[in-house]
C-alpha cells in the first residue's frame, strides 16, 4: 500500500490517499436518507393537516430524555418564541401534546408527547420501522454498533455547526 508521503501528484509533491469509504457517497447516501426520511414526514404531516414542522417539534418531543419546555423546544428547532407558541397549539388542537404546568413556578411548562397520538404515529411510520428492521438484518452487531457509533459522532458534529444564515 502506498502511504500518505510516497503518493506522488502531477506537480510530483504527495498527496494523501483516498480515503476509504468517500466522503462524497456518503454525502450522496446521507442526502438521499435525509430526503426518504423528509418524504415520510411530510407524508405524516399532511395525514394529520400538521406543517412539517410541527412533526419536527414531535419528533422532539419524543425524544427528549425528559420533559421539554417550549423554550428549549424554541432552540433545538431554531424557532421564534411566537412560531413555537403557535406550533403547539397546532399540535396541542390535534391532539398530539399537551402543555402542563407541574412545578411550583406556575411560570414553567412543560410539553407531554400524548400517549393516543403515539399510535397515529407508530401506524403511519409502521413501513419505516420495518424497513429499518430490514436493513439491520443485513449487518453483524459489531457493523450496526460501528454504524450507531457513527451516527452518533455525525448528529454530534452537526449540532456543533453554528445556524444557516439567511
Amino acid at each position: 500500500m502506498t502511504s500518505a508521503d510516497d503518493r506522488p501528484t502531477r506537480s510530483g509533491a504527495s498527496e494523501p490517499e483516498a480515503p476509504l469509504a468517500d466522503l462524497q457517497a456518503f454525502a450522496v447516501e446521507l442526502r438521499r436518507m435525509n430526503g426518504e426520511i423528509n418524504r415520510m414526514t411530510h407524508g405524516f404531516a399532511a395525514s394529520q393537516r400538521l406543517h412539517p414542522t410541527d412533526v419536527s417539534a414531535l419528533a422532539a418531543i419524543l425524544d427528549a430524555p425528559s420533559p421539554l419546555t417550549p423554550g428549549a423546544l424554541r432552540e433545538h428547532l431554531g424557532l421564534t418564541s411566537g412560531a413555537v407558541t403557535a406550533c403547539l397549539d397546532r399540535l396541542e388542537r390535534a391532539g398530539h401534546v399537551r402543555r402542563a404546568r407541574e412545578s411550583s413556578d406556575r411560570r414553567v411548562v412543560h410539553v407531554y408527547y400524548e400517549a393516543s397520538a403515539r399510535t397515529a404515529a407508530r401506524d403511519y411510520f409502521m413501513p419505516l420501522a420495518e424497513a429499518t428492521a430490514r436493513a439491520r438484518a443485513r449487518f453483524s452487531e459489531t457493523e450496526l454498533t460501528t454504524v450507531l457509533h457513527f451516527l452518533t459522532a455525525m448528529n454530534e458534529e452537526l449540532g456543533e455547526l453554528p445556524p444557516a444564515r439567511h
